[in-house]
C-alpha cells in the first residue's frame, strides 16, 4: 500500500508547520516515521555506484542524510521561505558550520558585537587561528557598519534581537552594505523565529536557528538548522557537513517536527504574556529598566515595528543594586525557573553576566549592555498573571 499527498506551497504557515515536508512510508502512518538507521542497502553494485557518484541521488549514510531529518529540513525551508535547509546536532553546530564552510585564511568576517557567548568565541578566538581577519561593530550603529564594510569582506554575522539585551540590527540596511562589500550575511534569528521576522525577505543570505529553543520549545532535545539558497546549501555547506559530521539524530528530528506543529500557538501566547509583563514592570522602583522591543520607550521601537511582527518571548530586566540584587531576585522566585535555556514552555530566567556571557571581559559585557543587574526572562506558557505575581514578589525581595 502506498499513500502520497501533494504539499501545496500556497498553504499558510500554520498548515505548513503541520504538513510540510511529510514523506509517508508504504504503511501510510499518521505521525512522521522515525528512521533509526545508520546506513542503507542497495539492490546491486551498480545502484551503489550510482548513489555515490550522485547520478541517482538517494540516502547513502546516516551522517549524510536521513528521511526523518529530511522531513524536518523541508518543513523548515517552507516555513522560512528558503530554497533549502540542512539540520545539525545543535544550534552552535549550525552557527559554526554556516561560517566555517564559507571562509578560508585571508578572508575577513565582520560581526555585530552583541552575540551569544559561544558565537563570540567562534569569531574572536577560532577564526583568527585559521588566519581569518575578524572585526566587531556595534550592531545598532550603521556608521560603524559602513566603515567596517568599506573593504572586501567574506561574511557578516549578526543576531537580532540580541541575546540577552535585545538590541536590534537593521537587517536590510546592513545587508545592502555587506553585499556591496562582497559579503554573505548570516542572521541568527533564534529570538524572533521565522514567525516574527523573515531575514531572507530583508536581504539576508543565510538564516540560522538553535532549534533547541522555540522550535522544540519544551526542553526535550538539541538541534540546529541552516537555511539559504540551493547553491549555498548544496555546493558550499553540504560538503562541509558531510565530511565533518555534525548530523542531527532521527529521534531529535522527529521531536522537532512535533514542536513545529504547535510553534505558532505557543509563540503567540508567549509574546502576549511577555509584552504584558514588560508593560506592567515599566517604572518599577527596583528596576533601572525593563526592555521589550515593542514598548514605546524601547530605544529601537521603530525598527522593531518595521522588521518584526511581534516583540518575542524575551524580556530584559536591569535591577538596581547589581549582582547582589539580581541574585536575591533569582533566589526568591517560586514559579519562574533559574535556567540558561530559553524559548521553553516553562518560564526561565538567568543572570547572563555570570552564566551565558561569563567569559566576556567586563568591558565587553558593558559594551553589549550586560550590566551586573541584568536578567534575561524567557516567558513561557503559564498564566501571565501568575508570572507577573512571581516576578513582582521576587523584585520586592531584591
Amino acid at each position: 500500500m502506498t499513500y502520497t499527498r501533494e504539499i501545496r506551497p500556497e498553504w499558510g504557515l500554520g498548515t505548513q508547520m503541520v504538513h510540510g515536508g511529510t514523506n509517508r512510508s508504504q504503511h501510510a502512518e499518521t505521525g512522521e516515521a522515525i528512521y533509526m538507521t545508520s546506513g542503507y542497502v542497495y539492490s546491486s553494485a551498480e545502484e551503489a555506484e550510482a548513489a555515490f557518484d550522485n547520478s541517482r541521488p538517494r540516502f547513502v549514510y546516516g551522517r549524510f542524510g536521513n528521511p526523518t531529518v529530511s522531513m524536518f529540513e523541508e518543513r523548515m525551508a517552507l516555513l522560512e521561505g528558503a530554497e533549502a535547509a540542512r539540520a545539525t546536532s545543535s544550534g552552535m553546530a549550525a552557527i559554526f558550520a554556516s561560517l566555517a564552510c564559507l571562509v578560508k585564511a585571508g578572508d575577513r568576517v565582520v560581526a555585530a558585537d552583541a552575540l551569544f557567548g559561544s558565537c563570540n568565541y567562534i569569531v574572536q578566538e577560532i577564526l583568527p587561528k585559521w588566519g581569518v581577519e575578524t572585526q566587531f561593530v556595534d550592531g545598532r550603529d550603521l556608521d560603524q557598519w559602513k566603515k567596517a564594510l568599506s573593504k572586501p569582506t567574506r561574511a557578516v554575522l549578526l543576531e537580532t534581537p540580541s541575546n540577552p539585551s535585545l538590541r536590534l540590527v537593521d537587517i536590510k540596511a546592513v545587508c545592502d552594505l555587506a553585499h556591496a562589500a562582497g559579503a554573505q550575511v548570516i542572521v541568527d534569528n533564534v529570538f524572533a523565529t521565522p514567525l516574527l521576522q523573515r531575514p531572507l525577505e530583508l536581504g539576508a543570505d543565510i538564516v540560522v536557528y538553535s532549534a533547541t529553543k522555540h522550535i522544540d520549545g519544551q526542553g526535550r532535545t538539541l538541534g540546529g538548522v541552516i537555511l539559504g539558497n540551493a547553491k549555498y546549501i548544496n555546493e558550499t555547506l553540504q560538503p562541509f557537513l558531510r565530511h565533518t559530521g555534525p548530523s542531527l539524530s532521527p529521534v531529535n528530528a522527529w521531536v522537532l517536527l512535533k514542536g513545529l506543529e504547535t510553534l505558532d500557538l505557543r509563540l503567540q501566547r508567549q509574546c502576549d504574556s511577555a509584552e504584558k509583563i514588560a508593560r506592567a514592570l515599566q517604572g518599577h522602583a527596583k528596576l533601572n529598566s525593563a526592555h521589550y522591543p515593542m514598548l514605546e520607550n524601547f530605544p529601537q521601537v521603530e525598527l522593531a515595528r518595521k522588521q518584526m511582527k511581534s516583540g518575542g518571548s524575551m524580556v530584559s530586566l536591569d535591577l538596581k543594586g547589581g549582582k547582589a540584587a539580581a541574585f536575591r531576585f533569582l533566589n526568591a522566585l517560586k514559579l519562574v525557573l533559574i535556567s540558561n535555556n530559553l524559548g521553553d514552555s516553562k518560564s526561565m530566567t538567568t543572570h547572563p553576566a555570570t552564566t551565558t556571557h561569563q567569559r566576556l571581559t567586563p568591558e565587553q559585557k558593558l559594551q553589549q549592555g550586560i550590566t551586573p543587574g541584568l536578567l534575561r526572562l524567557s516567558v513561557g506558557l503559564e498564566d501571565a498573571a501568575d508570572l507577573l505575581a512571581d516576578v513582582t514578589q521576587a523584585l520586592d525581595a531584591a
